[in-house]
């Protein structure tokens, strides 16, 4: 054979054929010699054809594992007798590492001490090349194709990399052995790397062959350090055992049954109770190295247990296990103890960080089951992949039971073939996906009504331009004749798959998804849900995916329900919610799953902004220092725009009008809001209808308890009644803290004035005391609850007693007011005198008579035995009478104003929002 130090010429031979297809000859043809060490490529790549090739490297290699087992032997191991058959069953457990678990001397240390704990009777461990070294290797690839010189000084890099750990591991003959193995594979990878650099080109059995070194390098190590422990070893180059043939969809298919002969018989010639394989790599049936593709090692550690029959496969990783959805976007995803093969099956197809499907099928068939472990976190239990029969709480009867977890897909579009020419047509379907299929794109999902009206797939977004343009190009026809009616592209899109055991046919699981969905405001492009029963499939816009992700992993429980909240008006009643809301958070996230998480505060200058959420401990501080100028707009879209946190509420607690007029572009963007600001619901009816009539068609919430009664239940007690049937006569009431107050010890000991002016230095009164002696926040009440009835009333339709004399409601200010105001206590001394003279008491009242569809605000007069007559203090009190409740009116009552319990009404309000959008109640 003519020396590799001049030039080759190309042969017509099997043998030679190979090499030239390798470096991209043709037969005949004479390429350049390359500079380097008198090694044949030919043989290398063709060393389990067992031809008869006098070379170096083949002498070298000989001479090399002549120094190993002398090396073995210096070491005292636990001898073994040379097994004749390869046992079989339970005593095997397999083992792999992957690149991570490997990565430095350290870890491979980690992974040996591992190894020799196992108790197992028998030990197969598949291990990876250290990490980032098969990145490195298809670099070097790359590189020479490219005719880049510095693919030698990357090679270099390469080899530096694992003498530098075996210096660490290794000592004496073991690394004079390993050393001088790896000099001989990196001068031979010099050797083909060069046959690329001058070809240009390298085929796919080439580069499986040049990557396919690191796996090698770290098997080799990883033995040495395990047979320096004294435990019996060898090491397994896999392309002697695992045979597969090449698919055309760039995957392999193992061939079990000559895998199985070849393993019996590298057994019996290495015998051994633990074995180190080499994973990824493997041969064809004509013996020229190939690889397993993606997830390569995983699946070898499946073939080589399922051929074993061991016991179990743990796969060592860098998490803890298979999470419930991607950490990354979910931060409460917890780990899921036990998966069927099938949910595991599902969850990787549609992306998540599990396993390769086909990793799968060979542990399946021998329902072996699969641990997942964390090496740098041994104490985590991990995730067990197992046949559905050995799994906990199968049968519970929980929605969480039956959804283990949820997964995406990015990056996708929407294909939509639609037409009337379509329906009943046969054969339809079949030229759709015949013409993915000669573009090679991947349909990822398939969904089509049962009218056959139209046919809608997800392919990626990088193919769909031609999918595009193929189907246009078959059904140009169709097209033109109008039996179809489009083909439509719908870009950036996302899947979301929920994944579970059963989940399909248990009824609630289905509608609890899409209910979630839509209460985060997000609407579904399109669903498929198999007959398998282990998935239900989504697709949404790919900007509303993550909130989407983070929707559904609340509703089922796995997570917190998460809400991003936004407070307008940090005032009395908005500091007073937010201290409650801090003294409330601990309690809330630990016995009822609910984050409440305030990502801003905004007064009328300046506003509070956080990504992660207040500190609401320090929020005065923070808003004084790191506050910045007020813009509503900017505040509002900082508030909704996390797209972790799929549920955004705005909490007004201002009673400001401008405000108010923003509730309905907030709500139809999907905002919920909540407010005690009464300005939106008893403004302009128009307004009013408008608003209401886009809640009841959303799924967006819009709650305003504390409008009517601070913390008392007066709408939802109203609305019970109404929901249920009953039929509202009358509803009557004290209203008003302050006016409560002021009557109830006006008694005639004191003039009208005296008694304001007490209220006022008590702070029951507002700063001016005419804005609640006017009866106008009375007025809105009933306004309120007027329209809740179903009258269509406006303000200006209610007639209000004001209480401030005509003369004084022009005063300048209110000290003004308050100054003048004792000339006018005659009229309301000769009121209450009246009154007394009759045995009854003055009470400032809100009507809303239902039964003659009108509401009057005015100062009546009550009997002492009254219900009105028996309040005390600031408490309001509201009578209803219905059909139900004629002779005995249903009496709410109990302190209607104050910080502390309109606070607590918006609060409560809040809790009732998380339920709907669920938490557990």
């Amino acid at each position: 054979m003519a020396s590799l130090c001049g030039s080759i010429q190309c042969r017509s031979s099997p043998k030679a054929v190979l090499l030239d297809a390798a470096v991209g000859c043709k037969p005949g043809k004479k390429i350049s010699a390359f500079p380097t060490p008198s090694t044949s490529i030919l043989p290398v790549l063709l060393r389990s054809s067992r031809s008869r090739v006098p070379v170096v490297s083949q002498l070298e290699r000989r001479e090399s594992l002549k120094t190993a087992r002398a090396s073995v032997a210096e070491v005292p191991v636990e001898v073994l007798p040379e097994d004749v058959d390869l046992p079989k069953g339970d005593m095997w457990s397999v083992h792999k590492f992957g690149g991570t678990c490997v990565g430095n001397s350290q870890r491979i240390k980690n992974v040996a001490n591992i190894v020799v704990k196992d108790d197992s009777e028998r030990k197969l461990v598949i291990v990876s090349a250290m990490s980032k070294v098969t990145d490195m290797m298809y670099d070097l690839i790359h590189k020479a194709q490219s005719r880049d010189d510095s693919y030698v000084l990357a090679l270099d890099n390469v080899l530096e990399k694992h003498r530098s750990t075996a210096l660490d591991l290794l000592e004496g003959s073991d690394l004079a052995s390993f050393l001088s193995s790896l000099d001989i594979d990196i001068n031979n990878l010099k050797a083909m790397l060069r046959a690329i650099y001058i070809a240009g080109h390298a085929t796919d059995s080439f580069t499986d062959f040049v990557v396919g070194h690191g796996e090698l390098w770290s098997a080799q190590m990883l033995s040495s350090v395990i047979r320096s422990c004294g435990v019996d070893c060898k090491w397994m180059d896999t392309r002697d055992v695992l045979i597969v043939n090449p698919t055309n969809s760039n995957q392999v298919d193992p061939d079990f049954s000559e895998t199985e002969k070849r393993l019996e018989k590298w057994y019996s010639q290495n015998p051994s109770r633990t074995i180190i394989a080499t994973g990824f790599i493997a041969s064809t049936p004509q013996n020229i190295p190939t690889t397993l593709k993606r997830d390569g090692s995983d699946f070898s550690a499946a073939i080589m247990g399922a051929l074993l029959r061991a016991h179990q496969v743990t796969i060592w990783t860098d998490v803890d296990g298979v999470y419930s959805a991607d950490p990354r976007k979910v931060g409460e995803a917890v780990i899921l103890k036990t998966l069927s093969y099938q949910e595991a099956w599902e969850m990787s197809y549609f992306g998540a960080n599990v396993l390769h499907p086909r990793t799968i099928i060979p542990v399946m068939r021998y329902n072996i089951p699969i641990q997942i472990r964390n090496i740098f976190n041994l104490s985590a239990p991990g995730t067990k992949i197992c046949h559905p029969s050995v799994l906990e709480d199968e049968n519970l009867p929980k929605l969480e039971s039956y959804v283990k977890g949820f997964a995406t897909i990015d990056n996708l579009a929407l294909v939509n073939v639609e037409g009337t020419g379509m329906v009943g047509v046969p054969g339809t379907a079949s030229a759709i996906f015949g013409a993915v299929k000669d573009v090679g794109a991947n349909v990822i999902m398939i969904s089509q009504a049962s009218s056959e009206h139209s046919v809608c797939f997800a392919v990626p977004e990088s193919e769909v331009k031609a999918v595009a343009e193929a189907l246009k190009a078959r059904f140009s026809n169709a097209l033109d004749a109008g039996r179809l009616s489009q083909v439509a592209v719908i870009p950036n899109c996302s899947i979301l798959a929920a994944v579970g055991q059963k989940m399909a046919s248990t009824p609630g699981v289905s509608a609890t998804l899409f209910n979630a969905l839509a209460k985060a405001n997000i609407n579904i492009r399109a669903i498929a849900q198999g007959c398998s029963e282990y998935n239900v499939t989504v697709v949404v816009k790919r900007e509303d995916c993550t909130r989407a992700l983070r929707a559904v992993h609340s509703r089922f429980y796995l997570s917190r329900t998460t809400i991003a909240m936004g407070i307008i008006g940090p005032g009395l009643i908005g500091s007073t919610l937010l201290e409650q809301l801090k003294d409330q958070a601990a309690v809330l996230k630990e016995e009822f799953n609910i984050d409440l998480r305030v990502m801003g505060i905004t007064g009328s200058r300046k506003m509070l902004l956080s990504g992660v959420g207040i500190d609401l401990s320090q929020w005065r501080e923070l808003l004084s220092e790191k506050g910045v100028v007020c813009d509503l707009e900017k505040f509002v879209q900082h508030v909704q725009g996390n797209d972790s946190i799929p549920n955004t509420v705005l909490v007004d607690c201002t009673a400001d009008s401008i405000v108010a007029s923003h509730y309905y572009d907030w709500l139809r963007k999907g905002i919920h809001v909540i407010t005690p600001n009464k300005k939106a619901n008893s403004g302009p009816l128009d307004q009013y209808l408008k608003l209401r009539a886009l809640q009841r068609q959303s799924y967006t919430h819009y709650f305003y308890e504390a409008t009517v009664g601070a913390g008392l239940p007066i709408i939802s007690t109203l609305r019970g009644l109404l929901e249920t049937g009953d039929k509202i006569l009358n509803v009557e009431g004290i209203f008003s803290g302050t006016l409560s107050y002021i009557f109830n010890n006006f008694s005639g000991k004191k003039p009208f004035s005296e008694v304001v002016a007490e209220a006022k230095e008590a702070g029951y009164t507002e700063p001016d005391p005419r804005d609640d002696l006017s009866g106008t926040d009375v007025a809105r009440k009933v306004i309120i609850l007027a329209r809740e009835c179903g009258m269509k009333l406006e303000l200006a339709n209610i007639p209000v007693e004001s209480l401030v004399p005509e003369p004084l409601r022009t005063s300048a200010s209110a000290a003004e007011f308050m100054e003048k105001l004792p000339r006018f206590d005659q009229e309301m001394t000769a009121k209450l005198q009246d009154a007394k003279n009759a045995g009854q008491v003055l009470r400032y009242v809100g009507v809303v008579d239902a039964a003659n569809r009108r509401g009057v605000v005015e100062v009546r007069k009550y009997d002492k035995d009254h219900p009105f007559a028996q309040l005390s203090g600031s408490d309001n009190i509201i009578a209803f009478t219905t059909t139900r409740y004629k002779d005995q009116p249903l009496i709410v009552r109990g302190p209607g104003a104050g910080a502390q319990v309109t606070a607590g009404g918006i609060f409560s309000d809040i809790l009732r929002l998380a339920s709907y959008l669920g938490a557990p109640s």
